[in-house]
């Protein structure tokens, strides 16, 4: 752990957490199921990952700011020997995604129903197996773009969480925000970029389930970038 065994204070969240009232099944979820399923941060020390899961899984995976959980749910389908974290602090979302592991019997995510910076702060050093920023805020403004969950702060506790040859994948849709990954990736180090043509962050990953705000997009005319990198 970068602090000494205490971790910071809640930092600001912005955008919006909540949006449609949800329906009678939604809320009994979030009642019921995510109380089973919620990540316990430690007051102080690293959070043990793995004691999450009743399998102890020796890999283990984070989305940031999962959405609706379409992806989150998929991964975690296919995978069942593999444990998968997951946060986020908008209340429809969370609802979204409690609702497909019900449906599918999900045994294998945990949940952080908050800001994923809450979850970051508290994974001991080399402990994930790989992490996921799809299709974030792009908070377009130039004055927000400090706000942009991609910043020197967050790349370099990716950076402390993950082991070594651990993959971070990042999608977006919005050209600028492309770009300042990219710039903000190069800038930090430590890791390496894995497109060797054009097409490699033009054409999702094998395998790649889609959101549903990637659906939106590509309805909208708008073109998806996957930018890939793997800690070297």
């Amino acid at each position: 752990m970068t602090q000494d065994n205490q971790h910071p204070k809640k930092r600001l969240l912005y955008g919006r957490q909540q949006g449609h009232k949800l329906r009678a099944r939604q809320q009994e979820f979030l009642d019921t199921l995510l109380p089973q399923l919620a990540i316990e941060l430690p007051e102080t020390g690293p959070l043990d990952p793995q004691g999450l899961f009743e399998n102890r899984p020796a890999s283990i995976f984070l989305e940031v700011g999962f959405g609706g959980g379409e992806h989150l749910a998929a991964r975690a389908a296919e995978h069942p020997a593999h444990g998968y974290l997951g946060a986020e602090p908008f209340v429809n979302g969370m609802a979204k995604i409690l609702s497909a592991i019900d449906d599918h019997k999900l045994q294998n995510i945990r949940l952080h129903h908050g800001d994923a910076r809450e979850v970051l702060d508290c994974l001991p050093d080399a402990s994930i197996s790989g992490v996921f920023l799809l299709y974030p805020d792009p908070w377009p403004k130039k004055r927000h773009n400090k706000r942009r969950f991609v910043n020197p702060d967050n790349i370099r506790t990716f950076h402390r969480i993950m082991k070594p040859g651990a993959e971070f994948l990042f999608a977006s849709d919005i050209t600028d925000y492309v770009r300042w990954t990219l710039a903000h990736m190069a800038q930090y180090g430590g890791f390496t970029w894995t497109a060797e043509r054009p097409g490699d962050w033009r054409t999702p990953p094998a395998g790649w389930p889609g959101t549903r705000y990637e659906a939106k997009a590509k309805r909208e005319g708008r073109k998806a970038h996957y930018l890939t990198f793997r800690k070297s």
